[in-house]
């Protein structure tokens, strides 16, 4: 095992469109995303397919830094895939309406792709990705809800 899949789906009290908007700048990560520590934008204008950020990140005690692009943004929702020399993270967020209105629901998949050596801590980084999932899916619903 070399990649690690986590995924979430989770309703939130906020417009499919406030969704959109907030998710899309990825420096808003540090505000959900309990691992990140900074995530700072690297380029400048609006947020486009092509935005990058630096992200660091606290996995496994350790700290790491990966560059994001969004590298799709569509009626679907929105793709963010990171790098370094040992993984590659591609978020698939996928947003539509939810059952009531106002709502709307998240379909959170994490691929976490690792290369070299790092492809030995697979199993280890499961683990610990899977509670971070759980962890993040709480962080959205809470801080999604205020969005509108």
């Amino acid at each position: 095992m070399s990649g690690v899949d986590v995924e979430r789906t989770f309703t939130v009290a906020s417009s499919p469109e406030g969704v959109v908007e907030y998710l899309r700048d990825f420096s808003r990560a540090e505000q959900w995303d309990p691992g990140t520590v900074t995530c700072t934008r690297l380029d400048e204008g609006p947020v486009e397919v092509g935005s990058r950020w630096r992200n660091v990140s606290t996995f496994l005690g350790r700290k790491t830094e990966l560059v994001y692009e969004l590298t799709r943004e569509d009626a679907h929702g929105l793709q963010f895939v990171g790098r370094n020399d040992t993984a590659t993270s591609t978020d698939d967020i996928s947003i539509t309406a939810g059952p009531a209105p106002g709502t709307t629901r998240i379909g959170y998949h994490a691929h976490v792709e690792f290369n070299g050596l790092a492809k030995l801590g697979a199993p280890v980084a499961k683990l610990a990705l899977e509670k971070l999932g759980t962890d993040t899916e709480r962080n959205l619903i809470r801080v999604l809800g205020s969005v509108r």
